[in-house]
């Protein structure tokens, strides 16, 4: 295979064909549906155009109603009457608002400002009527009842003027719809027929092109048939059937010289195999040496460590001196290593160290609260280095939202020993707490296929806090420790947040 990418037509000749039918083709659909999509348009244009005089007859029908309801509680105040008088004159009211409501030049929408005018005198003169009726002042009300009919009267002269000028107007557009109807089909047919004319010319050209390297296969297939190999190479760079079969005569001619050259290639290989060997034999010895340098390292920190203290001491520095004490206190806990296991009392030891440490560095920014119940076992053992990473992440994630916050809690249950770690962070999203949880099943079931040993076998080492490496560590420890996928959880606080559970069987003591 070359890196070059060439689009799935050039590969096969029933591509090429199929693809000359099928362009012609989709053109002709695709503008069939366009003028039918054009047709669609004139048809709707004309049918709109004669919408505004069906609403104008429904205007006229709901102030007929509203007049007829006004007359009748003139004359009888009812109260069907008056509930009939306002649903009309409401429907009336709210057809009238689409009309044009400022002056205008052109005719129509002067006639619709007129309308919109004296519907309003109406509506007003027919609401103060019926105000005055109920109020039975009968001067007043017969008043404004002769002044809403003579506005009603003026009303339906003006609203039949505005029909007669919709009707006009309404003719027109339809003349000339019917004249762009009448024009686009005609362009239309001509399009047809030139398109119709210009896709048989493609067609015919490209299966013109698709024949003529068959012609030339057939020509020097003849000559091989007589035994003349003295023939020109294709060099074809289709990538057709046509093609493959053009390349497979030109690579019969080079087929040995190319057999040469790939031994030549695979001496080289080998070659260049052996140097790698050799120079991954030179980076094993040179780790093998960095191993034993860095079981050198720690010690010599702790030793020059207690040496600060002592110096501090011998200073007078107390604080400087107990901050050196506690530093010395959290490595000595990582450097003596009597075992991968360890008491959950000796856990919570290392995290008081740690906790001072970070007190130190972040001052009143970070907030620890740890609360152990009277009655929790804190002789349970747990693998080694499991509380301080957990606890190093909630504070690296509290802190980011300006002061950390973080909770220790230990409580002890009929069927295990409960530990919390919470932290007042942004918490972490189902899909990475999924991942995490995921992954660590993966490693427990990779380090199980590996060992048939116990499963605290393992160096103890925990990624950086605060990343996925160490979380997934941490979880895996346990799992492999006491051979359950329920003993860690993560979990999202309410208010936010991230929470560690860790619930050690209350059965499940070791020695390590």
């Amino acid at each position: 295979m070359t890196g070059r990418w060439s689009p799935p037509f050039r590969k096969s000749l029933r591509a090429k064909i199929l693809l000359a039918v099928i362009i012609p083709t989709g053109i002709m659909l695709a503008f069939f549906f366009g003028t039918t999509s054009q047709n669609r348009t004139f048809l709707l244009r004309t049918g709109r155009s004669y919408e505004t005089n069906g609403r104008l007859g429904e205007i006229s029908s709901e102030l007929l109603g509203t007049e007829i309801a006004l007359e009748n509680y003139m004359a009888y105040r009812t109260f069907e009457s008056i509930d009939s008088y306002y649903q009309h004159q409401n429907l009336a009211d709210l057809a009238i608002q689409e009309f044009d409501i400022l002056p205008s030049t052109d005719r129509v929408k002067l006639s619709e400002y007129k309308v919109y005018k004296l519907s309003q005198s109406f509506f007003s003169y027919s609401r103060k009527a019926v105000t005055s009726q109920r109020a039975k002042d009968a001067e007043s009300a017969k008043e404004y009842y002769a002044l809403s009919l003579k506005c009603y009267r003026l009303l339906q002269t003006e609203i039949e003027k505005l029909n007669s000028l919709l009707m006009e107007r309404n003719a027109s557009l339809y003349a000339s719809n019917q004249a762009s109807f009448n024009k686009f089909f005609n362009i239309s047919t001509t399009v047809i027929i030139l398109f119709s004319l210009f896709a048989f010319t493609i067609l015919y050209l490209s299966l013109s092109i698709i024949m003529k390297p068959l012609s030339n296969i057939s020509d020097v297939a003849m000559h091989i048939a007589g035994m003349d190999f003295d023939v020109p190479l294709f060099n074809s760079q289709s990538e057709d059937e046509v093609g493959n079969i053009c390349r497979a005569f030109d690579r019969m001619i080079v087929s040995i010289q190319a057999y040469i050259d790939k031994i030549w290639e695979k001496v080289a290989q080998e070659n260049e195999m052996k140097e790698k060997e050799l120079e991954m034999r030179e980076l094993y010895a040179s780790a093998q040496l960095r191993v034993l340098q860095n079981q050198i390292n720690p010690h010599f920190l702790f030793n020059t460590l207690n040496t600060g203290a002592q110096l501090a001491m011998m200073e007078g520095a107390d604080k400087t001196c107990y901050f050196i004490e506690q530093v010395a206190d959290f490595f000595r806990y990582n450097i003596q290593q009597k075992g991968t296991a360890a008491t959950l009392e000796e856990e919570l030891s290392l995290v008081d160290n740690f906790i001072y440490i970070m007190k130190v560095r972040f001052g009143e920014r970070l907030e620890f609260i740890k609360e152990v119940e009277e009655d929790a076992d804190c002789s349970v053992v747990l693998p080694r280095m499991i509380l301080q990473p957990l606890v190093e992440n909630c504070i690296k994630y509290g802190l980011k939202e300006g002061k950390g916050h973080v909770i220790l809690k230990v409580v002890q249950t009929v069927f295990d020993t409960s530990i919390s770690i919470s932290d007042n962070g942004g918490g972490m999203d189902e899909e990475k707490r999924l991942q995490i949880l995921a992954t660590a099943a993966e490693k427990v079931e990779a380090q199980e296929a590996r060992t048939t040993g116990r499963a605290d076998a393992d160096d103890g080492h925990v990624g950086p806090a605060g990343t996925g490496t160490g979380l997934i560590n941490v979880t895996s420890r346990l799992r492999l420790y006491f051979h359950r996928a329920d003993v860690f959880d993560i979990q999202t606080n309410r208010d936010g947040g991230t929470s560690f559970i860790i619930k050690i069987p209350r059965l499940e003591k070791k020695v390590s």
